[in-house]
């Protein structure tokens, strides 16, 4: 968790149930103002359904092709993964929901748009970029260096650190839409909420806490310098 002035981040893995847990408690102990979630309009309302629809041909179109290859990819990989350890992906957001309505914290949706990241993945994405992801995945199962995870945990910083600095060296492009761009969306977000309320939690995934704070602490300085 990664806290500053009157908002709290709670870093999450989105398949581990220790990652429900935190959700619950933290939100409870904390009894904030304002619940953030890292998640828009569509993907929330996609996560209270039954099923998950799945990525369609005629998203094409709206999205990209790149766009909507990485949609389906990370549907399956999250599904099966999910199924790993008997989580959903994405049910830290809605035990975070949850919690959040039944003691009438306010929700707020901080993520960007996913038809608009997706979109800039299609048109970002450079065929260097696919070509060694394509490699990876061949090269990664006869790989001398193994990592086990504990997929129902959260994993420890230092590997997410890892994880994250090994996509931003070889996968400039990826990083810039993925986390980059991203992290700015929701820290301007989580400034305006911090501005507004008293106590905020926020629940994003863990690669995104460290950069989002230091995102709040450039904005509180721009912020500064202008009054």
């Amino acid at each position: 968790m990664h806290r500053y002035k009157n908002i709290l981040l709670i870093g999450t893995s989105h398949i581990a149930q220790e990652s429900i847990t935190a959700v619950e408690e933290t939100i409870l102990k904390e009894q904030p103002d304002v619940v953030a979630l890292e998640l828009d309009h569509s993907r929330f309302h996609a996560l209270q359904q039954p099923e998950k629809k799945k990525p369609r041909i005629r998203d094409i179109r709206r999205i990209g092709i790149k766009g909507w290859m990485f949609a389906l990819f990370g549907e399956y990989a999250g599904k099966k993964l999910g199924e790993r350890v008997g989580v959903k992906p994405g049910a830290e957001m809605l035990a975070a929901a949850t919690i959040a309505r039944q003691h009438n914290c306010k929700i707020a949706l901080i993520d960007q748009n996913i038809e608009t990241t997706l979109k800039r993945f299609s048109t970002t994405l450079t065929w260097k970029e696919k070509l060694r992801f394509i490699k990876e995945l061949v090269t990664s199962p006869l790989s001398k260096k193994k990592v086990k995870i504990d997929l129902s945990k959260v994993p420890e910083e230092h590997l997410i650190q890892e994880m994250i600095c090994h996509v931003k060296k070889n996968y400039p492009n990826i990083y810039k839409v993925l986390v980059e761009e991203r992290n700015k969306y929701m820290a301007k977000n989580l400034h305006r909420l911090m501005n507004h309320f008293e106590k905020v939690v926020a629940v994003v995934g863990a690669g995104h806490s460290p950069e989002i704070i230091e995102e709040i602490k450039k904005l509180e300085s721009h912020s500064m310098l202008h009054d």
